[in-house]
């Protein structure tokens, strides 16, 4: 496990379909909230329904290179019909399952991720599966109380790539109860990070005095976020989860 590397390359190796179907398999033994397994798996094979998937990835090569994405999504929706046929009412339509559903989603993920390096296959996680979720809905067809959380392309590595780099343990990891961080300790945990050749060439190339004005500036800027952030709730509003007026989203 402490060899992952995101692969973002795929060599024309076919994944058997047998080994694929153990990978799930191992996948839903995953933990999961009241074992209900509040979560759904569309496996995208199909070169046609790829293309129309890689402009919500703001196509990213591997969408269409991978030969197989895996969307993990939250899905109250079989666990509501099956409430409905015995005789049960439920209260799923909330932001709470919705949050429920979301942990399964990323656990499943997670666990498909492990399961599928340890025998030699290589994934890439796409962020971007939130930013434009009620586009991939469209496209899986996914139907209320069923919304998209992560998206992960898997494969034969065609190049392993460089490990990257982590931040160190005392910067994630708390003893007992949280530990605020000073200026002292920001310089200290993000040092390495900062003094990285591959970082400082990152700066240069757009222009900015350091390397957290990339992130705030260029990669997840404020008015994306925000943006996104809207876009999203929408999208939690028309596939039943929550019950709020956005009459004006946040970015628009």
């Amino acid at each position: 496990m402490n060899q992952h590397r995101t692969i973002r390359k795929y060599s024309n190796q076919a994944i058997a379909p047998e080994l694929l179907d153990q990978i799930i398999e191992t996948t839903c033994r995953a933990s999961n909230t009241g074992n209900m397994q509040a979560y759904s798996i569309v496996v995208t094979t199909d070169a046609a329904i790829k293309q129309q998937l890689a402009p919500a990835h703001f196509n990213q090569p591997m969408v269409t290179q991978a030969p197989i994405l895996l969307t993990f999504c939250a899905d109250f929706n079989r666990f509501t019909k099956w409430c409905e046929q015995r005789q049960a009412e439920p209260g799923y339509n909330n932001f709470q399952s919705f949050m429920a559903g979301a942990i399964d989603a990323t656990i499943a993920a997670q666990t498909f991720c492990i399961a599928a390096e340890s025998v030699g296959l290589g994934i890439c996680y796409l962020g971007t599966t939130t930013y434009n979720a009620k586009e991939i809905i469209d496209i899986l067809k996914l139907p209320k109380l069923v919304v998209p959380i992560t998206t992960i392309t898997v494969g034969y590595p065609e190049i392993i790539p460089e490990q990257t780099d982590r931040l160190p343990l005392a910067a994630v990891v708390h003893s007992e109860t949280y530990h605020e961080f000073s200026s002292t300790d920001i310089d200290q945990l993000y040092s390495e990070k900062e003094n990285n050749k591959f970082y400082k060439d990152f700066v240069a190339e757009n222009n900015k005095e350091t390397l957290a004005q990339v992130f705030t500036d260029i990669r997840y800027s404020k008015k994306n976020n925000e943006l996104f952030s809207g876009k999203f709730l929408e999208v939690l509003k028309e596939q039943g989860f929550i019950d709020l007026k956005i009459e004006n989203p946040p970015g628009n």
